[in-house]
């Protein structure tokens, strides 16, 4: 499930294992050093380019998962 994959991502990327579907992922502490690196685990991990302004737009774990689904291009 792609939600699961975003979670354990920024769990990792953010060094905490609380994080909730509907945590905010600045309120979390994130800032543009993380989301680099949650761009490019995205990348490497899920096979999809998510552009800054999406993590801005979608800062949490289920609105940026949904916008991810909505592309269609996830590895199998």
């Amino acid at each position: 499930m792609t939600a699961d994959s975003v979670r354990a991502i920024w769990c990792r990327e953010l060094n905490r294992d609380d994080i909730a579907a509907d945590d905010d992922f600045f309120a979390l502490g994130g800032q543009s050093v993380i989301m680099v690196k949650i761009q490019g685990a995205f990348m490497e991990e899920l096979g999809v380019e998510v552009p800054m302004d999406q993590m801005f737009l979608n800062p949490t774990v289920a609105s940026i998962s949904a916008y991810i689904e909505s592309l269609g291009s996830l590895r199998r």
